[in-house]
């Protein structure tokens, strides 16, 4: 297995959006997994749509001046992701969602970068899950073929709070979802007690990583905290036979105690056990 590293430009949010990308590239990593969060990170999908092909190209220049690529375009409307939530019920807002994925792949491909990656939805307790997983499969199976025409690939992200939060579900969406891949993050099933083991099966189907320390009841952690079998999981990497970006997603936000860890020492800490990890197989 060859390894491809990223690290998220949303790891840094108290630097501009140049010196995080000097801090990436000083890193020594190749990949950057672009947050287009708007009110929330560098770059807002509100202002860089406003000429999508052309922010794209500054973006992509900020990139290749650094010998950095985008490995990953992750799209999010707002900083509460319910509002403009995938299935959201309110048609209009659904319309807006769809208008500002299009743009997406508008940009990601002008950017260079072949994978984009979306939340998957929630419940909306007035109607209920079957009713909200139903307009999810429909909102993503869209999306899939939207991608599928635009040459990107297209995962979704279980996660905390969404439609799809054991394993087992995100497996039934897949099922619902022909050609749906995932950018796996096992943080968000580990917060909630469950095992590497219970999670493995999710492995084949994922077409991007992230990666970060974790344990029962904290999203984030440091890696002396981590219970993560980060090495088991790269050799069930291997054994699926996967080719894509390895995602290191520190993130710093007063959000699920996600601000009490040095982004920078655990960056460098995590990506080396896994350097290491792929060395060995």
């Amino acid at each position: 297995m060859k390894a491809k590293f990223a690290c998220a430009d949303f790891t840094f949010p108290l630097l501009s959006h140049p010196h995080a990308l000097d801090l990436i590239a000083n890193l020594g990593f190749t990949g950057v997994d672009i947050g287009l969060f708007d009110q929330r990170s560098h770059l807002w999908p509100s202002k860089e749509f406003k000429n999508t092909r052309a922010s794209a190209r500054k973006l992509k220049r900020a990139l290749s001046d650094r010998g950095l690529v985008a490995a990953d375009i992750f799209l999010q409307m707002m900083p509460d992701f319910t509002p403009f939530a995938i299935n959201q019920p309110n048609a209009g807002r659904r319309r807006k969602a769809r208008d500002w994925f299009q743009r997406t792949l508008e940009y990601a491909d002008a950017v260079g970068c072949r994978h984009v990656t979306t939340l998957p939805g929630v419940v909306f307790a007035e109607e209920g899950r079957d009713a909200s997983l139903a307009r999810s499969a429909d909102e993503l199976s869209w999306r899939v073929a939207q991608s599928e025409d635009a040459g990107l690939v297209f995962g979704t992200e279980a996660h905390v709070g969404s439609i799809v939060t054991t394993p087992e579900e995100t497996a039934d969406l897949v099922r619902r979802v022909p050609g749906l891949t995932l950018t796996l993050d096992y943080t968000h099933f580990t917060r909630a007690g469950i095992s590497d083991r219970s999670i493995e099966p999710l492995v084949p189907h994922a077409s991007h990583f992230h990666m970060r320390g974790a344990c029962r009841g904290r999203l984030q952690c440091n890696l002396k905290q981590n219970t993560i079998d980060y090495p088991r999981m790269v050799a069930a990497m291997a054994k699926a036979g996967y080719r894509g970006w390895i995602g290191v997603e520190y993130i710093w936000i007063d959000w699920e105690h996600c601000n009490e860890s040095d982004t920078i020492s655990e960056t460098i800490q995590l990506r080396d056990l896994i350097r290491q990890t792929v060395a060995k197989l």
